[in-house]
């Protein structure tokens, strides 16, 4: 019997190796404090949250809200500016603004390698948005307070009195937002944020026109409504079809572009 049982510990002992060998982890990286004030800044700047040419708040404020010190802030500022998403200005009306992305041809052109070097990933992107959004829309109406329909009511008022797209487009992700805050839900949240963070790129080569902005706003108006009235599954077929509209013209996008590759 002590011969058996040395074997089967042996035995096991010997299959766990194997087991582990076949295990593969990825190394964890630990952001240091200025890297995830840094990430956490490109994120808003990502989600079109900060407009370009707008200022960021002092550094001393930044400090505070950041619970760090001005070095940090001062090193993850460099570390922006090396990346071309901010710039710094001296003088009484300097600090640090949002880079401002022209509307030139050679700017579009950089969009659209990037769209186009992430297609596969932004079509995966499109299927999980068709699946979350719609979700996330039956929880809000069932879970969401004054405050919730408050701040989606300000985002559709926001997008009505836009001058320009970026801050259209801020207003658009603002209203999202604010419905994925209306489910309770932080992991809802986090995940409506990676999804207009990664069409945003695609989303700005949508033409700009009074019809499809007026065609957004009211579908964000019904969605509104839905929620208003805690009727979650009037709310989840708003945002399917309000998705579905969204997916059409972003494939247009991507068909295009692929067609204009094909003639170069």
């Amino acid at each position: 019997m002590a011969i058996k049982s040395t074997r089967a510990r042996t035995s096991a002992q010997s299959n766990g190796s194997s087991n582990a060998a076949n295990l593969r982890f990825e190394p964890i990286q630990q952001l240091r404090a200025h890297e995830y004030v840094a990430e956490q800044i490109r994120r808003h700047i990502s989600l079109r949250l900060i407009k370009p040419g707008e200022a960021l708040p002092a550094e001393r404020e930044l400090a505070s809200m950041f619970g760090v010190g001005r070095p940090t802030i001062q090193h993850a500022l460099r570390l922006l500016e090396a990346s071309g998403l901010v710039e710094a200005r001296r003088g009484r009306a300097g600090g640090t603004f949002i880079s401002a992305q022209g509307q030139d041809s050679l700017a579009v052109d950089g969009l659209i390698v990037r769209v186009m070097r992430d297609r596969k990933e932004l079509e995966d992107v499109l299927e999980y948005r068709r699946l979350i959004e719609p979700a996330t829309a039956r929880v809000a109406a069932g879970s969401r307070r004054n405050s919730d329909l408050a701040a989606m009511r300000r985002a559709i008022r926001g997008m009505a009195a836009a001058t320009n797209e970026p801050e259209y487009m801020r207003h658009d992700t603002d209203f999202h937002i604010a419905l994925a805050r209306a489910t309770g839900n932080a992991v809802l949240v986090r995940t409506i944020e990676e999804i207009r963070m990664r069409l945003n790129d695609a989303m700005t080569l949508l033409p700009e026109s009074d019809t499809w902005h007026r065609r957004i706003t009211g579908e964000h108006e019904q969605l509104l409504e839905a929620i208003k009235n805690g009727d979650g599954e009037t709310a989840g077929h708003a945002m399917e079809e309000h998705v579905a509209n969204s997916e059409q013209g972003l494939r247009a996008v991507l068909t295009a572009i692929r067609r204009r590759g094909a003639r170069k």
